[in-house]
């Protein structure tokens, strides 16, 4: 339920046609949905202080709050209001589905947080295809009336999310690594790239052939089997596994408190600050004992020091990484806002290309626009499971830094964009097929690696703090630098045919349609914009392999226990 906002342009129709807006009205609105689904610090700082049932309910509460009133007001059952409010109404509604988001990111990265590249990686993809879910369910449907499709925006996720509040929460339990931790996953993989071709190929089809509504019932109930065949571990683990098996793993611990059982290595191993500053570099590389050794001889002799009075020791303040930071602790850290650019300048630019995958395609002459957004989206789709797979296999198998997949990630959309750039034949399929799977993968590998360096405590709001990159990097890339230069292109190319219009319009008036806003055609209209999104990817390639660097000892710590 937590990709409703994918809806927006099936809904978009009926609001204008109803309400009697023009497409800068519309766009108003979807600037307002774009803000709804990206500011989530009242979902963060909510979950931090309400159980997380009660934080899903205020998130079903304004879903259905504001989208039921834009369908009230579509519907004439409730009086028209201006168009601020109707933008404060679809805010009020998308924002909702941050508090799903943050709340089903908040408890599987808890419940599972040695897997967390996985099971982020099916979430994100799962909200992926959520739009495309919830359209087929209305195909079923098979109303007349274009308005129920909002009234099934308000009310459908809602009644699901309550249905579920309770049962949607960390379980102290089960925080273990299992043996059957990487078939469960795998399995579930296998069931979202189905799901995805199931799907895809369910939309082609509805699209290009009348189908009887009895088939589209049909294809509606076996898409409801794909989606509940994952219960079918739960089944399997409940009946037929020991719940206590010997071989689990116990998993780091959340704070650095010596517990018994707990291995030397889990102890802190830093007292004073001046630890950091006389340490040599190679003392980290070495094993768990030897390094604890060396850091308690060192400190052995700063307490010598202190007593004679040689130096003045002093405690460190504030987590190291790979602890649990609050918000404000994390905002003035380097390796915080070097994840925070990195994000804005690659997931900013990959969501520029989404906004304007149709005039891009429109500029190239393709009559059918429909069909590269439905690629960007599955790539998408992809992008967020993939990401989350490779990533895992990066930390787990080699113990190296998370950030590298997201590098990997911005340099394959750099190569997308100067597919865009030079609109070479075939361009187009190739930059939306690497471009979607870019953005996509940011999704699924930020968010881990943001609790992996930052904990899981104050998560929620660390998350929704780094979703701000989303619409601060469109606002830069799309709303100054696309649109600018597409318009003064599209002014070139009015005055090149300056001299033709005006020796023809005497003789045939209105056919050159001088009242219609400018259009820009050929590869030239985001040629230079493609170039710039493209060095941009490349900048945040540098400060990931920069956060990279920085955080190699960290994910040692972290990691490198299982490898040996």
């Amino acid at each position: 339920m937590a990709g409703i906002d994918y809806l927006f342009g099936s809904i978009s129709p009926v609001i204008k046609s109803s309400l009697n807006y023009n497409q800068r009205q519309l766009a108003s609105l979807g600037v307002a949905k774009d803000l709804g689904d990206s500011v989530g610090f009242l979902a963060g700082s909510l979950s931090e202080i309400l159980p997380l049932w009660g934080a899903l309910l205020v998130g079903a509460v304004q879903n259905l709050v504001g989208y039921g009133w834009v369908w009230l007001v579509v519907t004439g059952r409730a009086p028209v209001l201006p168009l601020w409010a109707m933008c404060i109404l679809i805010f009020i509604g998308n924002n909702g589905e941050t508090y799903f988001n943050t709340a089903a990111l908040v408890s599987c990265v808890q419940n599972f947080p040695k897997s967390r590249g996985p099971v982020v990686g099916i979430l994100k993809g799962f909200a992926g295809l959520s739009g495309a879910i919830l359209t087929q369910i209305y195909a079923t449907i098979h109303s007349p009336d274009h308005a129920s499709l909002i009234f099934m925006v308000a009310v459908g996720p809602a009644m699901v999310v309550i249905a579920l509040m309770f049962i949607i929460r960390p379980v102290g339990g089960h925080r273990q690594v299992r043996p059957s931790d990487g078939t469960s996953s795998t399995f579930v993989y296998g069931v979202c790239l189905l799901l995805a071709a199931y799907l895809m190929g369910v939309m082609l089809l509805e699209d290009l052939v009348d189908l009887s509504h009895t088939v589209v019932i049909i294809f509606t109930v076996v898409l409801f089997v794909l989606l509940l065949i994952p219960i079918v571990i739960l089944v399997s683990m409940s009946f037929f596994l020991d719940p206590r098996d010997p071989v689990e793993e116990p998993l780091l611990p959340e704070t650095p408190k010596q517990e018994p059982g707990k291995s030397v290595q889990e102890t802190p191993e830093v007292i004073f600050s001046e630890v950091e500053d006389e340490k040599l570099k190679e003392v980290d590389l070495l094993p768990a004992s030897e390094r604890q050794k060396r850091i308690a001889q060192l400190q052995a002799k700063l307490f010598q020091a202190a007593a004679d009075g040689a130096v003045r020791v002093k405690r460190r303040r504030g987590p190291h990484r790979g602890e649990d930071f609050t918000l404000m602790q994390a905002l003035i850290k380097a390796d915080f806002w070097l994840i925070f650019f990195s994000l804005l300048l690659g997931s900013g630019s990959g969501l520029t290309v989404i906004d304007n995958l149709g005039q891009m395609s429109q500029s190239l002459r393709y009559d059918n626009t429909h069909i590269f957004v439905s690629m960007i989206s599955i790539w998408n789709f992809l992008g967020h499971v993939g990401g989350g797979y490779f990533s895992e296999i990066i930390v787990r198998d080699y113990a190296y830094p998370r950030p590298v997949a997201m590098a990997i990630a911005q340099l394959v959309m750099a190569v997308g964009h100067v597919f865009f750039a030079f609109g070479w034949p075939g361009a187009l399929h190739i930059g939306t097929l690497l471009i979607g799977l870019g953005y996509g993968a940011h999704w699924a590998i930020v968010p881990v690696a943001a609790s992996e360096l930052f904990g899981l405590k104050k998560f929620g709001a660390l998350y929704n703090f780094l979703t701000l990159a989303n619409p601060a990097g469109s606002l830069v890339f799309s709303g100054l630098i696309a649109s600018s230069i597409y318009d003064r292109e599209a002014e070139k190319q009015a005055h090149g045919n300056n001299y033709l219009v005006q020796n023809s319009e005497s003789i045939f008036p209105g056919m050159f349609g001088l009242n219609e806003p400018l259009k820009c055609e050929g590869s030239i209209c985001y040629f230079l914009t493609s170039l710039i999104m493209s060095a941009f990817c490349v900048v945040a390639f540098v400060l990931s392999m920069i956060l990279v660097h920085r955080t190699k000892i960290v994910y040692t710590h972290l990691y490198g226990k299982q490898r040996s």
